[in-house]
This record gives structure tokens, C-alpha cells and sequence, in this order.
């Protein structure tokens, strides 16, 4: 059975978030590690992560990953941003390990330019010195799939795979889906073929076994449009019977997943992640149809 979860926020402290996961009925949490928008946070300390982990024995949540903050690039041609970032997702993969997190999700970053293999192999290497640093942490990072935007790297599975072949430790990355994003670089999910398809070639390109956590939004876009939109379950390109898909896929449906869909309530008062959260179980009831596994 599918663990169904959110990104929730940390204001206030770590344990805040698991308060407000619980609230919304989540079974597994997403969380950033620190501020988003600054390089450098306070150090943690022993009473944030005691607080956090005695909040998650109390809550019942069973898997949790963070995410890193947006302003670390690893591909840029920049020697100074590069290095910058770095050490920033160093601090971020030890602030994960601290906390207990099984993965912390990165975005592979931009090129900034046509240099696209150097870009992912720029990448790789600040793998390489991260995972280096810390021969004994125990999260995996977990590269994300992206829409595509821009110079961005990791739309395509190939590309993913390149950065993880060039990565030394590969053992200890993995990779998270966004269906927003997919959906956006012109993976056909949206159809009951092309959703098995995907699958299959992810399979083939990375395996299966690299697939970790699943980001759970809907797209304001459509297909190939390579804009990065997040939309509520159901409301957008991606589509319900996609999601329904998914959630009864025995390929994938073991992994835990979490809404990245817009915060705030509804025009009554509702919390939209417990909205979508209920949306989502409701697909979980009937199976969707049967489509043919053809081989690509």
C-alpha cells in the first residue's frame, strides 16, 4: 500500500513540521533541511534533533527524506557558485544525516550553457566530494527529474543515468520522480501505454531498484511543455486516472510519495494537503483499467 505524505514546512523548528504533517494525515514527511534562502543556516544542535526524532516516534510517520534548498547549482560552469554550492549541499547532506532522513532529494541543476556533458560530470564530481566527506552517513541523495526549463539538467532518464554512472559511490544515489515534471519533459504518463512505457525505459535506462521517493503533483502545463507548474491533484495535465495509475502500480506503488502542491486552503476553509491527500486515497479504492504491457 502506497505511504502518502507532504512537504511541510520547518518554521518554527523540525518538529513543527511532523505536527503539521500529522495534522494533515500524512504517513511520511518531506522536509527541507534548513532555510531555503540563505547559504548558511545556524548550526544544528542536540535539543532540534532530539525533539525532532521524539516528534516522529510520537507521530507514527514512517519514512521521511529532506529536500535541498534551490539556490545550490552543481552544474554551474561558475568555479565560484560550483564550489559555493558544494559545500552548501555538504552542510545539507550532514544536517540529513543528523536528523536521521533516508534520502535527501537534489535538483541536478543548470548548464548555463550548451555544455551539457560537462555540466552533468560537474555534477558528478560534487557527488563525489560530498559523499566523500561523509564515508558513513547513511541518506542517500536522491537526483530529481525536472521539467526541463531553461538550461536544466535531469529531464531525461539518459541524463540522470550519465550523472549517476560518473558517480563514484553510485550505490548511495538515487533518483526521485515528480509527475509534474515528467509530464512537462514530455514523458508520456498522461496514457495508459505511455504510463507503462515509462516505466519500462526507466527500468531499462537506470533500474527500477534507483527509484526511491515519488513527488505527487499535478501540472498546470501540458505534455512537452517544459514549464515547471505545480497544480492540485486532479486539476491539472497530469490527470487523475494517471494518479490512480500509479497508486496501483505494484512497480512503484511501494514507495512513499509527497505532494509538492500549492499550500493554503480551499474557498471553505479546507487545508489543500489534506484535500489532495483525500483525492489521492479515494483513487486508491477502485483499480484503474487494465492497459497492455507492451515492450518498447
Amino acid at each position: 500500500m502506497a505511504l502518502l505524505g507532504a512537504h511541510q514546512s520547518i518554521a518554527g523548528g523540525y518538529h513543527r513540521a511532523v505536527d503539521r504533517a500529522v495534522a494533515a494525515g500524512c504517513e511520511c514527511l518531506q522536509i527541507f533541511t534548513k532555510s531555503t534562502n540563505r547559504w548558511e543556516s545556524p548550526p544544528l544542535t542536540d535539543e532540534q534533533v532530539a525533539q525532532f526524532q521524539t516528534a516522529l516516534l510520537r507521530s507514527g510517520i514512517r519514512r521521511v527524506i529532506g529536500h535541498t534548498a534551490y539556490l545550490i547549482n552543481v552544474a554551474s560552469p561558475d568555479p565560484t557558485l560550483w564550489k559555493k554550492s558544494v559545500e552548501s549541499l555538504a552542510e545539507e547532506y550532514s544536517r540529513a544525516d543528523r536528523l536521521g532522513l533516508e534520502g535527501l532529494v537534489l535538483h541536478p541543476g543548470a548548464a548555463m550553457s550548451e555544455d551539457r556533458d560537462g555540466a552533468a560530470a560537474r555534477v558528478a564530481e560534487a557527488l563525489n566530494r560530498v559523499l566523500d566527506r561523509f564515508p558513513e552517513a547513511k541518506p542517500l541523495i536522491l537526483l530529481e527529474t525536472t521539467a526541463g526549463q531553461g538550461t536544466n539538467l535531469g529531464s531525461s532518464f539518459e541524463e540522470l543515468a550519465t550523472i549517476v554512472e560518473a558517480t563514484e559511490q553510485s550505490h548511495r544515489v538515487g533518483i526521485c520522480w515528480d509527475t509534474c515534471h515528467m509530464l512537462a519533459a514530455d514523458y508520456p504518463i498522461d496514457h495508459p501505454d505511455g504510463w507503462n512505457k515509462t516505466v519500462r525505459w526507466f527500468d531499462r535506462v537506470l533500474g527500477l531498484h534507483r527509484l526511491r521517493a515519488i513527488h505527487l503533483n499535478d501540472s498546470r502545463t501540458p505534455r512537452g511543455s517544459r514549464v515547471d507548474r505545480h497544480e492540485h491533484i486532479g486539476r491539472g495535465h497530469v490527470g487523475l486516472e494517471t494518479f490512480r495509475r500509479l497508486l496501483h502500480d505494484p512497480r512503484v506503488n511501494h514507495l512513499p510519495m509527497f505532494l509538492e502542491t500549492p499550500k493554503g486552503k480551499t474557498d471553505d476553509g479546507q487545508d489543500w494537503d489534506v484535500v489532495n491527500l483525500t483525492v489521492l486515497r479515494e483513487l486508491l479504492v477502485r483499480t484503474p483499467a487494465a492497459s497492455p504491457q507492451e515492450p518498447l
